[in-house]
């Protein structure tokens, strides 16, 4: 419609775009996108969540990356039939993969030899895809899965299915500075009575997260009795504190610290990113409570 009721620049670009999209290569980056999408969508919106399980997000990430795997080294002739029937459906050119490969617009005297199969193959599918797993591979590396593997096993759901000893021993050796030789001794032989009295309480039969067994700890007296067990459990509380929370909160200093307010103090930045992280929490409470609160706090010459 803009080519045909426009004649000015703007068709002329609306021209360019439209002959674009009528392009192979362009619909071949649409199913590219939809199927790289389609397997990690799972996991990322499993990593979003705010109570997540850990074990379970470990597993897909592992999957994610089996997948991705096994779609660059087994699915790109799938891949071009599906793009390819598309293309014939719509009367779009289909390149001949055997044959010499030509950037639209540019003269093939000085172009580099290479064939379609090269550049949709290997400059294309097998690049975006590695670029994935290398993300994935960087972001979830060896040590930081296992770290969050040993994490999940002082989950309390289920009375305590997940519960490993060894593994917990593992967590704490992650923190040379918290647990020394001795007290990885101690923690070991108090691990076993911690988890039979835990499993034979009821107080703690129904509790879904560690930081309800942190407070249920501290509630009956249990932090006292289990130092090295309770130390364990408020390392693993800091640990999500300082991943996903910790990089919301800088995306939301981006938002609250902005040019005209440059000059912003810390205790204000702070005050202001807590209403804003936390902005879940403080919709529910009534604003006429807060200006009653902020009107109590000193003498003031006006009324709010």
């Amino acid at each position: 419609m803009i080519v045909d009721d426009n004649p000015n620049d703007s068709s002329g670009e609306a021209y360019k775009l439209w002959r674009e999209i009528q392009s192979f290569e362009f619909v071949f980056h649409l199913f590219l996108m939809k199927a790289i999408l389609g397997i990690t969508n799972t996991l990322s919106l499993a990593l979003q969540k705010k109570d997540q399980d850990i074990v379970s997000a470990m597993s897909l990430v592992t999957t994610c990356k089996e997948n991705l795997q096994f779609m660059r080294d087994n699915e790109f002739e799938e891949l071009v039939e599906q793009a390819s029937l598309f293309c014939y459906k719509h009367d779009i050119i289909v390149p001949t993969m055997d044959e010499e490969y030509v950037i639209p617009g540019r003269s093939r005297r000085n172009a580099p030899m290479k064939t379609n199969y090269h550049r949709y193959r290997v400059e294309m599918f097998i690049h975006v895809i590695d670029g994935q797993l290398v993300e994935l591979n960087d972001r979830f590396n060896e040590v930081s899965t296992e770290l969050l593997t040993c994490l999940a096993c002082l989950s309390p759901k289920n009375n305590f299915v997940a519960f490993d000893k060894r593994k917990l021993v593992r967590l704490a050796q992650f923190y040379p500075y918290d647990f020394s030789d001795r007290d990885l001794l101690m923690l070991e032989d108090q691990l076993g009575v911690y988890v039979h009295h835990m499993r034979s309480s009821t107080d703690f039969s129904q509790l879904e997260g560690i930081s309800s067994l942190a407070e249920k700890m501290v509630e009956k007296g249990m932090h006292e009795i289990f130092p090295y067990v309770y130390l364990l459990l408020t390392l693993a509380l800091v640990l999500p504190v300082a991943t996903a929370s910790v990089e919301r909160a800088f995306s939301a200093m981006n938002i609250i610290k902005n040019p005209l307010r440059n000059r912003m103090g810390d205790q204000w930045l702070n005050d202001s990113l807590i209403v804003y992280i936390e902005r879940d929490v403080f919709a529910c409470i009534d604003n006429e409570t807060i200006m009653q609160r902020f009107q109590n706090m000193k003498t003031r010459r006006g009324q709010l």
